[in-house]
């Protein structure tokens, strides 16, 4: 047997026999840890041979287990020959040292109660190593408990208990230690105290906190030293004081990479993804060595902004210092492309990533395909995913399942709800309110509710998810109905709430109850509105014809009115034939510069359906001018995992003539009772003409096909990316009365529950 596996044996029968229980203990890890070790040098002379040596050495590389060894081969038999090694406190205090730096709780107890035996555990060096042990191996209550049996205590020890309520996530602790430390014992702190204290200042918010302890830094000229004023510029960084920040960084006399890296991150985190930017610019342009930390404060940024050009700068840059074989930032990277809308550029660094792939990797490669329009790509990467039998995370299922939500199909749904319950997921708070959330945008209201209601517990999102449900199904009593019962629960509401409850007013046309909403966000909340607060309240005020106060609420507002409020007032004004403010609003629009032309081919119907050739003929003009075009409209039924889609007047289908035929039985059908052509959207051609165009369009084409390829009485569900028409809500109603269909038609605006000739919107919308 090797004779330091002999050693350890030998010590492991002897403290069983004869020794305290701790040493028991403490014999069998330094057994455990020898047993695996390559024979010692047969010459126990050398200076390698040293017990005492070979731990100091063993701790300077972190090595435990090495440690461990070296301590099995000291005696503590009273009947050991003369000179033979034998553990003194400092020998423990390494131990302790290696046990803090690896979280090894078991072994620190172990050293502990080997201390507590010979007597030593109340030494001021034992019992601070100690104290500091318990504290990064989270336990801070034993860090406490040690450290008040202490009979002296020195900054070391006040301070090991400082940053043990710190990393603990217990900042008052951690404050009121530091407060004790002078008051008690009269201890001065010194740079550790702060740079221990200042990271639980921050994690409280107590701006008033840091700014006391920068006070105390800059009469005691500790403001001198760089890590106290990095640490310092964070905790202001992290409370919001981002002014407060970067004038200390401007004054620093001494920067480090660290320095910089806390104010980009200091930046990205406040929402100024600008300055973030710039300020690694600078970083670059002064020569500062770049870290990891500095790209992946720079790839956020560049995300946040949508900043392209810069983020493939910053992939070059990673590149020629060899940061592309580090994962973390080429996750982030895969993150940021996504964010630029460049799915294709993000695949290649997931792709290039090979076996070196994360579950992180793989999560932001799915939200990437899901945040941008590739629900289809981000549900096959997720099947990929289980193929190569990377176990998900609950944030694998909350990025795949708003992706099968957009793609609407029930069956889909199902499945991967199925997958979450195998996972022992479901119950946990953002899957089950994905979860919710997917179930209404696949048209399954009534199944969202019914898991909104077995949630064991509520988080404001959930209760937004099924309040946003309901009200974007025209469920808009329902959906106040349960905001009311939100509020009498004692869960506050947020913005998003607000923002859900008010659009779920306006589809329903709750006009005061809306006003009253929109009051009670600032008056009773104290939330601030946004600008699609004030949109919504446009589009409320302007579909219950309330055009007047509309645009009087629009001159009253704040903040200066975007796009979307001014777009809201547009959409009202072609809903009750108002051509004045229509035109007033599509001026502010114009002038505000939008990339699409929705917004021109709103103003030309306005035009068109007043007889205003002239006007409409100057806009498809200015369209013309501009390179904008009209938004072509379609839609999509799904039928056994197949998606075939849908435009105006298309016969590309491979059952083209069978879906013209049973649309024009279709027609026939409905005509019989009552159905009557709304021609009024179609211009410049003859009313045989207008008739034959509604008659062709894309959701009519979908229902037709629905009703040929499903069983009767099976509901029909479509998806259209463009708001319903007049006509074609009209036509399916009648469609649904005449066939005994439920036809479920989801736009871009909310859904349509046909059934029985009626509408669940009640035909406002």
């Amino acid at each position: 047997m090797d004779p330091e596996c002999f050693r350890a044996h030998s010590l492991a029968r002897s403290a069983s026999h004869h020794s305290h229980p701790a040493n028991r203990r403490m014999a069998m890890l330094c057994c455990r840890a020898t047993a695996s070790l390559p024979p010692s040098p047969p010459t126990p002379s050398s200076h390698a041979a040293d017990p005492h040596a070979r731990l100091k050495a063993a701790a300077a590389r972190s090595d435990l287990p090495g440690a461990l060894a070296a301590f099995a081969t000291m005696s503590s038999s009273p009947s050991a020959p003369a000179g033979a090694a034998r553990p003194v406190l400092r020998t423990f205090t390494a131990l302790l040292k290696l046990c803090a730096q690896r979280a090894d709780l078991a072994t620190g107890r172990a050293v502990h109660a080997q201390l507590s035996a010979r007597g030593l555990a109340a030494e001021p060096l034992a019992a601070t190593a100690i104290a500091n042990m318990y504290a990064k191996c989270r336990r801070p209550a034993d860090a406490r408990r040690v450290f008040d049996r202490m009979p002296a205590r020195d900054r070391v020890a006040w301070n090991a208990l400082v940053a043990g309520y710190a990393r603990n996530g217990l900042p008052g602790d951690a404050m009121e230690m530091v407060v004790r430390m002078q008051e008690e014992d009269g201890e001065r702190p010194d740079y550790v105290t702060l740079v221990s204290v200042l990271p639980a200042c921050a994690s409280a918010h107590a701006l008033g906190a840091c700014r006391e302890v920068h006070a105390f830094a800059l009469r005691a000229g500790l403001d001198e030293l760089v890590n106290v004023s990095t640490a310092i510029l964070d905790a202001y960084c992290k409370c919001g004081a981002i002014q407060a920040a970067r004038a200390l960084f401007d004054l620093m006399p001494v920067k480090n990479s660290v320095s910089w890296n806390a104010m980009m991150d200091g930046y990205a985190q406040n929402g100024n993804a600008t300055e973030a930017l710039a300020l690694f610019k600078r970083m670059l342009e002064e020569g500062v060595d770049v870290t990891d930390a500095s790209i992946l404060a720079a790839l956020q940024a560049c995300g946040e902004l949508g900043d392209l050009d810069e983020a493939r700068h910053v992939h070059a840059l990673l590149v020629r210092i060899g940061l592309n074989s580090d994962v973390s930032v080429m996750n982030a990277l895969i993150t940021t492309y996504s964010k630029c809308k460049r799915t294709d550029l993000a695949a290649e660094v997931f792709n290039d990533l090979g076996s070196k792939k994360t579950r992180i990797s793989w999560n932001a490669m799915i939200l990437g395909f899901s945040q941008n329009g590739c629900p289809e790509d981000a549900v096959r990467l997720f099947s990929r995913m289980q193929l190569e039998n990377v176990k998900p995370d609950s944030f694998t299922l909350v990025s795949v399942i708003p992706a099968v939500a957009e793609i609407s199909d029930p069956l889909q749904a199902r499945w991967i709800h199925g997958y979450s319950i195998r996972q022992h997921l479901d119950q946990d708070v953002y899957v089950l309110t994905a979860l919710i959330d997917m179930y209404s945008k696949c048209g399954r209201v009534t199944i969202a509710r019914r898991l909104f209601d077995s949630a064991r517990g509520r988080h404001v999102i959930t209760w937004n998810a099924m309040i946003h449900g309901y009200g974007s199904h025209g469920f808009g009593k329902v959906a106040v109905e349960l905001f009311e019962e939100m509020k009498g629960t004692g869960s506050l509401p947020n913005e998003t709430t607000f923002l859900s409850v008010l659009a779920a007013c306006s589809h329903a046309g709750l006009v005061d109850k809306g006003r009253r909403y929109f009051a009670s966000m600032k008056e009773d909340y104290g939330l601030e509105p946004g600008m699609e607060h004030y949109g919504t309240m446009v589009d409320l005020l302007g579909r219950a014809g309330k055009l007047d106060e509309a645009w009087s609420f629009i001159k009253d507002m704040p903040i200066e009115p975007g796009i979307s409020v001014y777009g809201a007032m547009l959409g009202a004004c072609k809903l009750h034939k108002n051509v004045e403010l229509a035109e007033e609003s599509a001026q502010r629009i114009f002038e505000l510069g939008p990339k699409e032309g929705v917004y021109h081919v709103l103003l030309a119907n306005i035009y068109a359906n007043a007889s205003k050739w002239k006007d409409v003929a100057r806009v498809r003009t200015t369209m013309e001018k501009k390179g904008l075009q009209k938004t072509p409209g379609w839609s999509i039924i799904q039928l056994k995992q197949e998606v075939h889609t849908f435009y105006s007047g298309s016969t590309n289908h491979q059952q083209a003539k069978e879906i013209y035929a049973r649309l024009s039985k279709l027609i026939e059908e409905i005509k019989a009772v009552g159905y009557v052509p709304d021609t009024d959207s179609i211009h410049d051609v003859e009313d045989d003409v207008k008739a034959q165009l509604l008659n062709t369009h894309s959701e009519k084409l979908a229902i037709a096909y629905g009703l040929i390829r499903t069983a009767r009485g099976t509901t029909i569900q479509i998806k259209k990316n463009l708001r319903v028409c007049n006509d074609c809500h009209n036509a399916t109603k009648l469609i649904s009365l005449v066939t005994g269909r439920e036809i479920i038609m989801r736009d871009i605006q909310r859904f349509h529950h046909f059934k029985d000739g009626k509408c669940s919107c009640g035909d406002y919308w």
